[in-house]
C-alpha cells in the first residue's frame, strides 16, 4: 500500500509538472491562455482529470499491473505564439522535457548516494517513471505530444494521424508495454550508471 501510494504520487506530480511546462512554454512565447484560465500553476487540483489522474493510475497500481496516468491538458492558442514556425513544437516538447529533466536530476543523484538504501530506491523509481512518461508522450500518435511534434515537423503526416484517432492510443499502449521498458531502461543506465531494478519497498 505504501509503495502504491508512492508510485501514485510520482505519477501525479510528474504529470502536473508536465502540463505546467506546456503552459509555461506557451506563456513564455506570448500566449497567456493557460495563465488566464488559472492553469499556469503547480497546484495539482488545477490539473487533475478523473480518468487519467484518478481511475486509471489507481486501478493499475492496486492491481499491480504497472503505472500510467496523465493530467488534464493545458490549453493554448498557437495563433498567439511569437514563434510562428516552431512555437507549437516548443510547447509540445516542453511537457516531455520536464519529465526528462526530473529523470536526469534524480538519476544523476543516484551516482552520489549509492544504490543500497531506501532513498536511492525512491530516486530510482522517480527517474525511471519520468523517463517512461517522457518517452511515452513522444510516441507520434494522437492525442500524445509526439503527434503534435510530428504534425509540426511533417505537416503531411496530419492525414495519416487523423485516420488513426482512437486506434492511436491502443498502438501507443502496445509500444509502451513491449518497447518502452527497453528505451527507458537504456537511458536510465546512461544517466544513473546502473541498471534499473524494479524492487518495491
Amino acid at each position: 500500500m505504501v509503495f502504491g501510494l508512492f508510485l501514485y504520487l510520482i505519477i501525479i506530480i510528474s504529470a502536473v509538472f508536465h502540463e505546467f511546462m506546456h503552459g509555461y512554454a506557451a506563456d513564455y512565447l506570448g500566449d497567456p491562455t493557460a495563465k488566464s484560465l488559472g492553469r499556469l500553476t503547480l497546484n495539482p487540483l488545477k490539473h487533475m482529470e478523473f480518468f487519467g489522474t484518478f481511475l486509471l493510475p489507481l486501478t493499475l497500481i492496486l492491481m499491480g499491473g504497472g503505472f500510467l496516468g496523465w493530467a488534464k491538458p493545458v490549453p493554448y492558442n498557437p495563433a498567439n505564439l511569437s514563434d510562428k514556425k516552431f512555437g507549437s513544437t516548443k510547447v509540445a516538447f516542453a511537457g516531455p522535457a520536464a519529465n526528462f529533466l526530473i529523470a536526469i536530476v534524480f538519476g544523476l543523484a543516484l551516482r552520489f548516494i549509492g544504490t543500497q538504501n531506501i532513498l536511492a530506491l525512491a530516486f530510482s523509481w522517480v527517474a525511471y517513471i519520468n523517463l517512461w512518461l517522457g518517452f511515452f508522450n513522444l510516441i507520434p500518435v494522437p492525442p500524445l505530444d509526439g503527434s503534435k511534434l510530428m504534425m509540426d515537423l511533417f505537416p503531411r503526416s496530419n492525414i495519416f494521424q487523423s485516420r488513426m484517432m482512437f486506434g492511436g492510443i491502443f498502438l501507443a499502449l502496445i509500444i509502451a508495454i513491449f518497447v518502452m521498458p527497453y528505451i527507458a531502461g537504456g537511458i536510465y543506465w546512461l544517466i544513473a550508471g546502473s541498471n534499473f531494478i524494479a524492487i518495491r519497498f
